[in-house]
């Protein structure tokens, strides 16, 4: 793993809401706007760009945490801008805090967590027991 970020280092998506992005259950609409669910992948995709700079060729990361207050909504076809912090580089571990804005308008904010393990290591979790 590569020592190369500090906490207050930024990084920054967007995202464009689609259709299949709403808050929908067993194929009904609950809202026509972002599901939360659709912003945590977003959310772990910004803290993610760090991981993807850090890891070595023989490693991956893997989330530990992730947690999002949802405040606002943001629309199909609204572009959503993520700017994700390193809040603390320990043990592996990326702990990133997050906010999500439309059109400078706050819609959430979070953390997420991502642990850079052997891609080996995580091959031996996630084996099957026979």
């Amino acid at each position: 793993m590569k020592d190369i970020f500090k906490p207050g280092d930024r990084k920054q998506t967007t995202y464009v809401v689609q259709e299949a992005d709403v808050a929908a259950f067993g194929g009904q609409v609950v809202h026509p706007v972002c599901s939360t669910f659709a912003l945590a992948r977003e959310a772990e995709w910004a803290g993610r760009q760090f991981v993807l700079e850090m890891r070595d060729v023989h490693e991956e990361g893997i989330g530990t945490q992730l947690v999002i207050d949802h405040k606002s909504p943001a629309f199909v076809g609204e572009e959503i801008v993520l700017t994700a912090t390193v809040e603390k580089i320990e043990n592996h571990e990326i702990i990133c805090a997050f906010e999500a804005t439309v059109n400078g308008r706050i819609i959430a904010t979070g953390k997420t967590g991502q642990k850079i393990l052997s891609r080996e290591k995580i091959d031996r979790l996630f084996a099957q027991p026979k």
